[in-house]
This record gives C-alpha cells, sequence and structure tokens, in this order.
C-alpha cells in the first residue's frame, strides 16, 4: 500500500484555501450580528471582526511556518476583511468602501507590474509555480533548447494580461461598490447593502475574472510548450518525484528532478 510523501501531506488544499481565507470571513462579516442575534446576545463589531479576521491570520501563519511560503490569499483576506470591518467600525463615510474595493485589486495589478523585471515577479506566484509546475524539469528544458529568452517574454506578455485583469477588477469594484451602498456605515442597512454588493461581485467580477486568469494560464501552458517541447502531462508536478527528465528531441534522460 502506498503512502503518502511530505510533500503531498502539505498539498495545499485551493477551496480549503479560499473557504478560509475570503469566503468565510466575508460570511461572518456580513451574518455575524444576525447570528448573535439568534443565539440571545448583540455582539460587538469589534468582536465579529476580530472572530473574521482569526481565519485568514491562522492560516497564512500556518503557510508561514509549516509549508514555509507566503499565502497570497491569507494576505488578501486579511487586509481586505480589516480595512472593511475598520470602515464599519470606525464608521467612516460609506465612501470609503468604493476606494477599498478599487484600492485593492489595483495594489495588487501595479505590483504584478512593478515586479516584473525583478528577480521575483509576482506573476510567477500567481502563474509558474512549484503548486502547479515542475518547475524545476521546465527550466532544465528551457536551457536544453536555448529557449531562456523565449520565455522571458511569454512570461513578460502574461504579466501585462494579468496586470489589466486586476485593474478592470478595481474599475468594476468601484462602480458596483457606489452602485449598491447608499446607507451610513454602521447601520443594519450598509449591512444588508455590503452583503448584496459581495453577491453580486462574484457574477459581475469573479466569474469574469476568473475566465481572464484561465485564459492566461492557458497561454503559459501552450506557450511552455511550444518552448520545451514537453507533453503537457509532463509540465506538471509529479509528487513521485525522481524522475529523469526527457529532452525535447525525445533521446533519452538528461538529468533528474
Amino acid at each position: 500500500m502506498s503512502t503518502l510523501n511530505p510533500a503531498q501531506k502539505n498539498r495545499e488544499n485551493p477551496w480549503l484555501n479560499l473557504a478560509l481565507n475570503i469566503l468565510l470571513p466575508a460570511l461572518i462579516m456580513m451574518k455575524g450580528k444576525g447570528i448573535g442575534d439568534k443565539a440571545g446576545f448583540d455582539p460587538p463589531p469589534a468582536l465579529v471582526l476580530g472572530i473574521a479576521l482569526v481565519f485568514p491570520l491562522a492560516y497564512g501563519l500556518y503557510d508561514f511556518f509549516v509549508r514555509r511560503k507566503t499565502n497570497f490569499y491569507s494576505i488578501l483576506g486579511f487586509v481586505s476583511i480589516l480595512i472593511t470591518g475598520g470602515v464599519g467600525l470606525f464608521r467612516l463615510d460609506k465612501d470609503w468602501i468604493a476606494i477599498k474595493e478599487a484600492a485593492v485589486p489595483a495594489i495588487f495589478g501595479l505590483a504584478v507590474l512593478a515586479t516584473s523585471k525583478t528577480r521575483r515577479p509576482l506573476v510567477k506566484l500567481f502563474l509558474f509555480n512549484n503548486d502547479i509546475f515542475d518547475v524545476s524539469k521546465i527550466e532544465h528544458a528551457l536551457k536544453s533548447n536555448q529557449a531562456e529568452s523565449g520565455f522571458d517574454r511569454l512570461i513578460f506578455r502574461s504579466t501585462l494580461l494579468l496586470a489589466a485583469s486586476f485593474l478592470f477588477s478595481a474599475i468594476l469594484n468601484f462602480a458596483l461598490a457606489r452602485y449598491f451602498i447608499h446607507s451610513e456605515t454602521g447601520t443594519a442597512a450598509f449591512n444588508e447593502e455590503l452583503g448584496r454588493m459581495t453577491l453580486w461581485s462574484w457574477f459581475v467580477i469573479a466569474v469574469p475574472s476568473l475566465a481572464v486568469f484561465a485564459i492566461v494560464l492557458w497561454k503559459v501552458f501552450t506557450g511552455i510548450q511550444n518552448l520545451t517541447g514537453l507533453e503537457l502531462e509532463a509540465m506538471f508536478r509529479n509528487e513521485g518525484g525522481g524522475g529523469p527528465v526527457q529532452d525535447s528531441s525525445g533521446n533519452g534522460p538528461t538529468g533528474t528532478v
């Protein structure tokens, strides 16, 4: 009977990642007071905010200390919930919600562009990482085919597309917030409008953004395949590890990963 190696045991579950860092904290922020009322007590806004922040904070710390990596979704969830909760907690002007909704994707879009020419471009965190690809095998094949400059151009084009999708999301986020949020912060009507805005954002923003992300990811797949000559299945991370790497001509193994 086969056993899981340490890499398999620590493999990221993308649905759990999304649920604990984004969805569950958002639901707590929207429904926390209502749940408390049904249970017979009135939870203060600071308590609801604190409970919502626990999930991305704990998940991010787990990833940092156990998986030895920085979790982008934990950072995004923590910052987003902290700002949204802070607007309601301190009863700031409702227009800050629209600014916040636009600022988060805009910051990430600008960060993707700003890091594109650095040693650690953010686009590789999203599109070219060991959670998806067998990076060592691909880098070996690129070097063997002298295709590294072509790969750099592929990553740069992908950077522009990904940054454009973030900036487009920022514009849609701002418009959606201005359309739905009319009541003052700290009121029940404000929380209800915030809930409706969050629900509609999945259809108006999240689905198109995921479609763009899927298109960019597919362009990376096909681009790497053309540059390396590797079959599509061979580019994915092999948890078993240790297999020989075939060169693009298929003449035999050129090394191990």
